[in-house]
């Protein structure tokens, strides 16, 4: 199959669901959109960051692109990067990826300014309103291992305090259901082809995006008011 058909899949299968949902049809991927804009509690551990030098987190959660798009416009967010983790190198292509045969997932590469936001305020954003961390190897109408729940924490430390977080958020019983989120450690991340990067704002009519990742940033508005700023970070970097 080639990346046009992909992408066309992807998008008559978002078509199905705005159909669906026009006509009161309940279907899989509308139901997951209602966990989005959460109120979950902070962390009660956080991450010793130490000041003025630049941090990163590695995050998987279904499609890229809506993932990209939330931390675009988080404050503090200095880059976000598409990309693939957990398979390895000689695969890391969206060809290859979309097979769901190689290990890898769909993920986001999030460079920030610890001074301005922690990890685990990272954290409560990916858990609450960038994606459904119940849902099992899919997210919405994208179905696959590639578009698993997972943190690929950089350090011992990232793994603790998102490992305490889970655990703290399976007690609260905020979700109703257990979190599906794996955590792994020093997994390599592959910076994703061009046409990826950026997607939502080079695209800004898909029916896809609108359907599926608006809300999470209409969420992070609402439920982050002051994490949440309307210029993302690429337009920042672009007009500095």
């Amino acid at each position: 199959m080639t990346i046009a058909h992909r992408l066309l899949k992807r998008s008559l299968s978002t078509l199905a669901v705005g159909v669906a949902l026009a006509a009161g049809i309940h279907t899989v991927g509308a139901s997951a959109a209602t966990t989005y804009g959460k109120t979950i509690p902070e962390a009660e551990h956080d991450l010793s960051q130490p000041g003025g030098s630049m941090q990163a987190a590695v995050f998987a959660g279904g499609c890229f692109w809506g993932m990209e798009e939330v931390f675009e416009h988080v404050k503090g967010v200095t880059d976000v990067v598409s990309g693939y983790a957990g398979g390895d190198e000689a695969h890391a292509n969206y060809r290859d990826s979309s097979s769901g045969r190689y290990g890898d997932a769909e993920a986001v590469r999030i460079s920030y300014d610890p001074e301005r936001i922690t990890y685990t305020q990272l954290l409560q954003i990916y858990f609450s309103v960038a994606h459904d961390p119940t849902q099992v190897d899919r997210q919405g109408p994208d179905v696959g291992t590639q578009y698993r729940s997972e943190i690929f924490a950089a350090s011992d430390d990232q793994a603790r305090i998102a490992s305490d977080y889970v655990k703290q958020l399976d007690q609260s019983e905020v979700y109703g259901r257990p979190i599906a989120t794996m955590i792994s450690i020093g997994e390599p991340f592959y910076p994703a082809e061009d046409y990826h990067q950026d997607y939502a704002q080079k695209n800004p009519d898909s029916l896809y995006l609108r359907i599926n990742d608006l809300p999470k940033v209409e969420a992070l508005k609402t439920r982050f008011a002051d994490r949440y700023r309307a210029q993302t970070a690429a337009q920042s970097m672009t007009k500095s």
